[in-house]
């Protein structure tokens, strides 16, 4: 397993498959560790992944500092993953919360980055977030689904509060485009694989300096891809549209029928869309 050191000495770990270009790979959760993004879809096919373990997820080790979960503050783990491969420039993808992660790396460091694929991403960075009446919307355009009433009733208890582990189970089948027993796999793994003392302190007070990091984007020199799906709550399509407005050249692709983990949902729409993307000359 590869390792190499971030500027404050902490190891961290990644996990290389695949064939191909290298593609950076950011995972969400926030602070879940990099094996639920498995091979993305089938992208290994066509890319090499190679797979950060944030800070205290995965195989990485766990700071000295707490602090240091800030999102922010993981900024120079990226920027050393980068180096330790060797890489001038990168492609990078981040899935879910991590886009805030893969903004700010690329607002801080424009000239490292090739291409940027932000996957059902949140744009905290930028000061554009999803709420609980984005997630309400959402949801109830899944009131045909067999499990919906259950589900939804656990939404509202968390909306109003709730952070009962039972709670957050049953609304698990909105985050997925279909409640199907590959979901139910991966949904039941994000647990053992998420660091709660991190995901608690990675969006913290201090993280996020949005004004900053619209300017740095709106003069970034790199490609731009929005991938969401059309089901999803976080974020919904048109707040990613939202989002785009913000980064000159970006593009949208909202994938029919996916919720947040788009290349379950569809894994040959997400491939080729995420391929053509990356294969596409300046």
């Amino acid at each position: 397993m590869p390792t190499f050191s971030a500027p404050d000495g902490t190891t961290l770990a990644h996990h290389a498959v695949g064939e191909g270009e290298p593609l950076l790979c950011l995972p969400g959760g926030p602070m879940r560790a990099s094996a639920y993004l498995g091979e993305l879809g089938g992208l290994a096919r066509h890319r090499r992944l190679h797979l950060l373990d944030l800070r205290g997820t995965g195989d990485s080790a766990a700071p000295a500092d707490p602090a240091t979960y800030r999102c922010d503050r993981q900024v120079g783990d990226v920027e050393a993953f980068r180096a330790h491969l060797g890489l001038d420039r990168v492609d990078v993808l981040a899935h879910s919360a991590a886009g805030d992660l893969a903004l700010l790396h690329a607002a801080a460091h424009p000239h490292r980055v090739r291409s940027l694929t932000l996957v059902t991403a949140r744009a905290r960075a930028l000061g554009v977030d999803f709420t609980p009446e984005h997630r309400r919307e959402a949801a109830l355009t899944r009131r045909s689904e067999p499990w919906f009433e259950e589900a939804y009733e656990a939404f509202e208890r968390i909306w109003a509060g709730s952070s009962a582990d039972a709670d957050w189970d049953a609304v698990a089948p909105f985050f997925y485009g279909r409640w199907d027993a590959t979901a139910r796999a991966h949904a039941a793994g994000e647990v053992g694989q998420t660091n709660e003392e991190a995901a608690d302190l990675y969006a913290s007070a201090g993280a996020f300096r949005p004004g900053a990091a619209r300017a740095a984007v709106a003069a970034l020199d790199a490609r731009v891809l929005l991938l969401v799906g059309a089901l999803d709550g976080g974020p919904l399509p048109r707040v990613a549209a939202g989002v785009a407005e913000l980064i000159p050249g970006a593009g949208l692709v909202v994938q029919p029928g996916a919720g947040h983990f788009p290349w379950l949902d569809d894994p040959r729409f997400f491939t080729e869309t995420v391929v053509a993307f990356l294969d596409r000359e300046r």
